[in-house]
C-alpha cells in the first residue's frame, strides 16, 4: 500500500508548518487546510503558497462551515491538527470538536492526531488552576474522538526547544541570559527537551504505523532527558560564560501567580509542574503508550548542545 494522504489543519503555525514539511519529506501526499478566515494575513498566505510550490495541495475549509470540513477530510486518509493551545498566542483547542464531527460524518479517516504536542493531559488531572484548562480541554477532545470511534494517535512532545532551551527555561524571554539564571527549586527535576523539526518527523512517522494506533506516542529520546541544571551547564560549556545562579522555592514561584494576567498564570502553572513536580518523567510509559525514539531509531534526533549552538 502507498503512503497515506495527510491533511494538516493549522499548517501555517509553529508546529503545523513543520508537520507539512515532514509529511512532504516522508513522501506522503500532503494536503493543507486553507481557511477563508485568513483574510489579509499575507504571511500565512505566503506560507500556504510555498507549500503548494513544494507539492502540497491546498483544500479550502472553514470551521464555520461543517459541510466544507466534511468534504475536506473526505479527500484524505489521515488528519493532523496543530491548532494553537497556548494562551499567550491563540487558544483554539475546543474548535477541534467541529473537526471531530466532520471526521465522524465523513467516516473514512484511518487516523486522527489532535492538537496535543505538549504534556500528556491524561497525566495532569492534578494540575493547578488556571493552567489545567489546557489539559481539561485536550481531554474533552480525546473523549469526543474515542466516543466517535475515530482511530487516533496522541503525541506527547514535551518541551519545545524554542520555548524552553534557547532561554535556559527562563520565563519572559526566548534568548539565553547573559549574567544571571533563575533555577527552579534544586534544578534537578528531569524534563524532556525537543527540537521542533524532530517533533514533526516523529509525528509523521507514526501516522501509518500500526504500533501507534489508538496509543499515545511519547517523545522521550534518552539524551534529551535533562534537568535544568544540566541544560545550564551545557550552555556554560558552549559559551564559556559562567552564570550567576539564583534559586527560587516552589512556594515563592507559585506566589508569582498573584496579580499576574491569565496567560501568565497558565504559564507559571505549567512551569511549576515541569520543573518542580517533574511531571514529564515521573511516570512509566504503559501498555497504551509507545516511546518514539525506540520505535524509530533511524531518526537522528538533535541533542541540546547542538540546539544551543544556534544561540552563540
Amino acid at each position: 500500500m502507498g503512503k497515506s494522504r495527510v491533511l494538516v489543519v493549522g499548517g501555517t503555525g509553529y508546529v503545523g508548518r513543520r508537520i507539512v514539511k515532514a509529511s512532504l519529506a516522508e513522501g506522503h501526499p500532503t494536503y493543507v487546510l486553507r481557511r477563508p478566515e485568513i483574510g489579509l494575513d499575507i504571511e500565512k498566505l505566503q506560507v500556504l503558497l510555498e507549500f503548494k510550490r513544494q507539492g502540497a495541495v491546498l483544500i479550502e475549509g472553514s470551521f464555520s462551515d461543517h459541510r466544507s470540513l466534511v468534504e475536506a477530510v473526505a479527500q484524505v486518509d489521515v488528519v493532523v491538527c496543530t491548532m494553537s493551545g497556548v494562551h499567550f498566542r491563540s487558544h483554539n483547542l475546543l474548535m477541534q470538536l467541529k473537526l471531530v464531527d466532520a471526521i465522524k460524518e465523513a467516516g473514512n479517516i484511518k487516523r486522527f492526531l489532535p492538537s496535543e504536542f505538549g504534556m500528556d493531559p491524561a497525566q495532569m488531572a492534578h494540575a493547578l488552576e488556571p493552567g489545567r484548562v489546557t489539559f481539561d480541554e485536550k481531554m474533552t477532545v480525546r473523549k469526543a474522538i474515542e466516543a466517535a470511534g475515530i482511530p487516533h494517535t496522541y503525541i506527547s512532545a514535551n518541551c519545545f526547544g524554542g520555548y524552553f532551551v534557547g532561554n535556559l527555561s527562563q520565563m519572559g524571554t526566548l534568548l539565553p541570559p547573559k549574567h544571571k539564571v533563575l533555577i527552579y527549586g534544586d534544578g534537578d527535576a528531569k524534563a524532556v527537551f525537543m527540537d521542533e523539526d524532530d517533533i514533526a518527523t516523529y509525528t509523521i512517522k507514526s501516522v501509518d504505523d500500526p504500533r501507534t494506533l489508538n496509543k499515545t506516542v511519547y517523545l522521550r529520546p534518552p539524551e534529551n532527558i535533562l534537568s535544568q541544571r544540566q541544560l545550564v551547564q551545557i550552555w556554560e560549556n558552549l559559551s564559556g560564560n559562567t552564570l550567576e545562579k539564583t534559586t527560587i522555592s516552589g512556594q515563592d514561584f507559585l506566589a508569582l501567580m498573584k496579580g499576574a494576567d491569565f496567560a501568565s498564570q497558565v504559564g507559571l502553572g505549567h512551569f511549576y509542574h515541569i520543573f518542580y513536580d517533574g511531571c514529564l518523567t515521573s511516570f512509566e510509559i504503559g501498555e497504551d503508550g509507545e516511546e518514539a525514539s525506540r520505535l524509530y531509531p533511524e531518526v537522528e534526533y538533535k541533542r541540546m548542545d547542538e540546539y544551543l549552538k544556534l544561540y552563540l
